[in-house]
């Protein structure tokens, strides 16, 4: 249980989790943060650190900054909107990068993708360390637990998308880490996840707080974060379902057991908002002031089928009044103005919409498919999936028409393409969102992971990820596939390359970790837990 402290001080000894370049100190030293002297002045050494991690978990410009001391959003363009965003079926590019050549249709170009490399792994785990040691030194365990459960939020995104990291053994400074298998880290994971729950709920059991000035997500709140970390290790715990299903079920029903529970409220979803840090949405500023994202067809075609009232809360109104998307991988020529001119939607935010970390709906889907599969759920699978599209509606603001959403046998439709470039795409699906319990296994679970994916609208690393490991929702494909020799169109892509850099700096370490995947170092190749 109290195995947190192993990893605090050792952890920066031994699990330094540096980058693996031989310019460490160059790279990740941010000169517009302050020096350890400074820090020790008013002892903030282990809080700014720890809000350094909540801040590059998603980068986006914040406090009004210009440099990449916090991202931005070009950094999120990278690490997250050339990529998951696209391939989780939730946006569409309009831009006209590369030729049209680019990551859409499997073209992958120069440094995409990268950043979830150099903006979240690189940055996130010094910190973490540098969390992990001052707690040692403070006797404050909680606060090495709070930091741990932020660095697996991060870092089981990482791992997600690449595949083996750099995670269990590791000396810090040293150009030669090693990778560890997906299976490995995940399995650490959890072990970590199972420590730092053990050291938070005393605190969360008491109304206590934890860093509450440094803490931008939930102001220090320990119950609010214990829910987030059972929730997150339920989750978890679904994603290696098929890999290792006993380790699933085990970890998974410790939180389903677990007595302080999980996110359910509006008020619990976990998100930075612009009155606790002055930011610039990174999608909005894409979509608004670039003019290089759309919704998606698959979108378009989920939610106009279903007639959901979270329609006009996710996207604005094309300029016919109707909520149009876009295939992924048309080609657009030499320029987007049938999409900006108003023959596609745009997205429904401010330059100061929140930035959305895990919405409160999520955990009673994960418990939906708990019970599905027969684990000690605390509840049936359709009162969880039920409550679950009410969670999500209570988020987004949505008063009226929930129950007929509920009820409804209503399906998505086939894809039309209003701005006329060939995209027009037959029905994806039949799958209504009314719950029938004599339905079989494999019906309920398209019916569950389809309203959890638009329930996490714009948490796209999940999105994609659940895609890949359930192959639900059924999206549509791109439109075309330059890499076809490695990437199949239908099965769609499976994973990202890993960042040249790597190669550069630590050639030996990636070769061994392509060995580990068991397949190319390519978008084909199949994650650990990619297995149904």
């Amino acid at each position: 249980m109290k195995s947190i402290l192993k990893y605090t001080f050792a952890g920066v000894m031994a699990l330094g989790f540096t980058a693996c370049t031989d310019s460490f100190e160059e790279t990740n030293t941010n000169p517009y943060e302050a020096t350890d002297e400074d820090l020790q002045k008013d002892n903030l050494t282990v809080g700014s650190f720890f809000s350094q991690m909540e801040l590059r978990m998603i980068p986006f410009t914040a406090g009004g900054q210009q440099d990449d001391s916090y991202g931005s959003t070009g950094s999120y363009q990278h690490f997250q909107g050339l990529c998951s965003d696209w391939y989780s079926g939730y946006v569409a590019p309009t831009g006209t990068w590369a030729s049209g050549n680019h990551n859409g249709n499997y073209y992958f170009t120069g440094t995409w993708g990268n950043s979830m490399y150099s903006q979240n792994y690189t940055q996130i785990m010094p910190a973490w360390a540098t969390v992990c040691a001052n707690a040692e030194k403070s006797n404050t365990p909680q606060v090495a637990a709070l930091a741990t459960v932020v660095k697996v939020y991060a870092m089981h995104r990482v791992t997600d998308q690449y595949g083996p990291i750099p995670y269990v053994n590791y000396v810090a400074g040293s150009i030669n880490n090693t990778f560890d298998s997906q299976e490995d880290v995940y399995t650490k994971m959890f072990a970590e996840l199972d420590d730092a729950i053990d050291v938070l709920t005393p605190y969360a059991s008491t109304g206590s707080q934890i860093l509450p000035k440094f803490d931008y997500i939930y102001g220090g709140d320990a119950a609010k974060w214990t829910k987030f970390a059972n929730t997150l290790r339920l989750r978890l715990a679904l994603r290696v379902v098929y890999a290792n299903p006993t380790l699933a079920q085990t970890e998974g029903e410790k939180s389903l057991a677990h007595s302080i529970g999980f996110l359910e409220e509006a008020n619990d979803r976990a998100a930075i908002t612009n009155d606790k840090v002055t930011l610039m949405n990174p999608l909005y500023e894409q979509a608004y002031n670039w003019n290089e994202e759309r919704m998606s067809a698959s979108m378009d075609s989920y939610m106009n089928g279903y007639k959901d009232p979270r329609l006009s809360k996710y996207f604005t109104a094309a300029s016919d009044g109707k909520y149009h998307g876009m295939r992924l991988g048309i080609n657009l020529g030499g320029g987007n103005g049938a999409y900006t001119g108003g023959a596609v939607s745009n997205f429904n935010l401010t330059s100061t919409s929140p930035i959305i970390y895990m919405s409160s709906a999520e955990s009673f889907f994960l418990r939906a498919e708990a019970a599905l599969r027969g684990w000690s759920a605390g509840g049936k699978a359709k009162d969880f999936y039920e409550k679950g599209i009410k969670a999500s509606m209570a988020e987004w603001g949505v008063n009226s028409g929930v129950s007929s959403y509920i009820s409804s046998t209503n399906q998505p439709i086939a894809f039309v393409d209003n701005a006329g470039k060939g995209g027009d795409a037959a029905q994806p699906s039949k799958i209504t969102v009314a719950y029938k319990e004599s339905d079989d296994f494999e019906t309920n679970l398209e019916r569950i992971i389809t309203q959890k994916w638009l329930a996490n609208f714009l948490i796209s690393p999940e999105g994609w990820a659940e895609f890949r490991r359930t192959g639900y929702p059924k999206l549509f494909p791109t439109t075309r596939n330059s890499n076809s020799g490695t990437i199949d169109t239908q099965k769609q892509i499976r994973r990202m390359p890993y960042p040249q850099t790597l190669y550069n700096n630590n050639r030996e370490a990636v070769e061994e970790a392509v060995r580990l995947l068991g397949g190319g170092d390519n978008g084909g190749t199949k994650l650990w837990w990619d297995k149904k």
